[in-house]
């Protein structure tokens, strides 16, 4: 239950974050301005009239007032950007590691002579 609330709640701060909170806002004023319209003409004329944008209502407005807001909040942030200079680079030099060249006979493993030990050896 617990990890389930945890997804929810990073999903609603995604959406939220990318500023979906206003698309939720503007689909349910859609819906409620068809469905009021609806209630006295055909849904043809309905959808038009709520889709045409010549007549907003209250929840219209306060979306596209959010969102000019926000958008203004967003280039103000931008403009305080402070931007940090290193003044100094560091350089690092690494020495040079020892060659040596191996030769054909170390990469053979060489045949063992000697026995097993008799009895094996055993994990204690």
């Amino acid at each position: 239950m617990a990890r389930r609330l945890f997804q929810l709640s990073v999903a609603a701060a995604l959406i939220i974050a990318v500023g979906g909170h206003w698309a939720v806002l503007q689909s349910v004023a859609w819906v409620s301005m068809a469905v009021t319209y609806s209630q006295t003409d055909s849904w043809d004329v309905a959808l038009q009239k709520t889709f045409s944008g010549e007549k907003p209502c209250k929840l219209c407005l306060a979306v596209k007032e959010g969102k000019q807001q926000e958008q203004k909040q967003s280039v103000l942030k931008v403009e305080t950007k402070l931007d940090f200079v290193c003044l100094k680079q560091l350089a690092y030099i690494h020495p040079e590691l020892p060659f040596t060249l191996l030769s054909p006979r170390t990469h053979v493993a060489l045949p063992r002579t000697e026995s097993p030990p008799v009895p094996p050896p055993r994990l204690v």
